[in-house]
């Protein structure tokens, strides 16, 4: 099993917890289901079909990304990364290793010592964007533009915006130094729109990978590019992927295989509709938003697929778990744990007692998170709700690198097993279609 977490899956079981558990007899039949996926996902990536799982062990291709990185970064005060879904949330969960998000900071191998402030404007709101850039020194921003397709909407308008705020502040004839852009190579000769913007700029340009669709992309220079500007170590990330991904495929006996058999084995024994992931931790937040983006567009195909809510502890406990506990038995949890006892400062003694929280003196944050995380793990089995723990032995590069390919990897053998392709999107497309319509049909008003 990987050595950068470890799973534990005792309390989805009926033996354990009772009625809502899995029976023994249908985890092995999906187990060995799932084993079968796994050596057809392996003799698939054993002939070079399939990109994503080639990845984790390339390092040429990083070399690519450091002069479009020094581009960027150069006497830079706000970074904008405009992209959105699987062209933003791997960058962002990715961001939240170091504790950033979009908090100032200085890249520590990269920019020339000024603290470069990070910004993912992945939702197009409006106010959001107005209030953004009015509060910005448009000489010292930069914009990093990702599209796969160069095609989506919402980051070719707050391109053409940004654009436009920068030609009217004076920086026309500057813009090349502004913008950087990841998008695919030309198809039969032919440049998708945001690369034709790009090359009428002479913006520089590094190439998206045509074989890895955006929600796959956080190992490739989508994910990278972003988390090296932070000073990340993307060769980590790589590894802690290669690690899941070589046992899954050296052994036909991990963790991902485990999971994909639980899960399943749940839907047809206990008609569990829903996948709840319940992280500990704030810098696991936007992990969870790459899990369900993940998990539902994947999935969700021909009446099938279980619904992903992402919760955070302990937060979530005020708000949800009252639902969890006493409400319909349709749910497989997922928590994510840390060890987090010790950590931070304790509370005064004297104050504690003083209070009547005497279980309190002396007591850090993180000791406080650690017994929460235990009481809801055992709180969820005791109320028969099948639960598995994931616990990191840290949040760092390698550990969220295996994490994200465990999830792929579930989400890919679950896929082969509901026999659905988890690489395509058509309900998505046809939302995008319509969304063009009504843009044209705006000027016939």
């Amino acid at each position: 099993m990987s050595t950068l977490y470890t799973q534990t899956i005792d309390q989805c079981f009926e033996k354990q917890i009772g009625a809502g558990g899995l029976s023994e007899s249908r985890y092995a039949a999906e187990f060995e289901r799932a084993r079968e996926a796994a050596l057809r996902l392996k003799t698939i990536s054993e002939k070079n079909e399939l990109r994503l799982l080639k990845l984790p062990a390339e390092r040429d291709d990083l070399e690519a990304m450091k002069p479009i990185a020094e581009h960027l970064l150069n006497n830079t005060t706000d970074l904008f990364v405009l992209g959105i879904g699987g062209s933003s949330l791997g960058a962002q969960a990715l961001a939240q290793i170091g504790g950033w998000g979009t908090q100032a900071f200085q890249a520590p191998t990269l920019g020339n010592g000024i603290a470069t402030r990070f910004h993912f404007l992945e939702n197009p709101d409006a106010m959001t964007m107005n209030m953004a850039m009015g509060n910005m020194d448009l000489k010292t921003t930069r914009f990093l533009v990702i599209s796969k397709s160069g095609g989506t909407a919402e980051p070719l308008l707050q391109m053409m915006i940004a654009i436009d705020a920068l030609e009217k502040a004076g920086a026309g004839k500057y813009l090349k130094h502004h913008f950087g852009v990841v998008t695919e190579p030309p198809k039969d000769g032919v440049s998708n729109t945001l690369r034709r913007i790009a090359e009428s700029y002479d913006f520089p340009i590094i190439e998206h990978d045509p074989g890895v669709g955006g929600r796959y992309s956080v190992f490739s220079n989508v994910g990278l590019l972003p988390a090296y500007m932070m000073g990340l170590d993307p060769v980590a990330i790589r590894e802690g992927a290669a690690e899941v991904l070589n046992e899954t495929f050296e052994t036909l006996n991990s963790s991902p295989i485990e999971g994909t058999a639980l899960g399943l084995g749940l839907v047809h024994d206990q008609n569990c509709s829903v996948a709840v992931l319940f992280n500990y931790a704030d810098r696991l937040e936007k992990l969870g938003l790459w899990y369900r983006q993940l998990w539902a567009e994947s999935l969700g195909k021909k009446g099938q697929g279980t619904l992903p809510v992402v919760s955070l502890g302990p937060t979530d406990q005020h708000s949800q778990l009252q639902l969890y506990l006493s409400g319909p038995k349709d749910k497989f949890y997922t928590m994510i744990t840390t060890d987090t006892a010790g950590a931070g400062s304790p509370a005064p003694t004297t104050l504690a007692k003083k209070a009547g929280l005497d279980y309190l003196a002396g007591r850090t944050i993180g000791d406080l998170v650690d017994a929460e995380q235990r009481a809801t793990y055992n709180t969820l089995a005791a109320n028969a709700c099948p639960t598995r723990e994931l616990r990191l032995k840290s949040i760092d590069e390698a550990s969220m690198g295996a994490l994200m390919m465990h999830f792929m990897l579930e989400t890919i053998l679950t896929a082969d097993l509901m026999k659905i392709n988890p690489y395509n999107q058509p309900a998505v497309e046809e939302g995008k279609i319509l969304a063009r319509q009504y843009l044209h049909d705006m000027d016939a008003k």
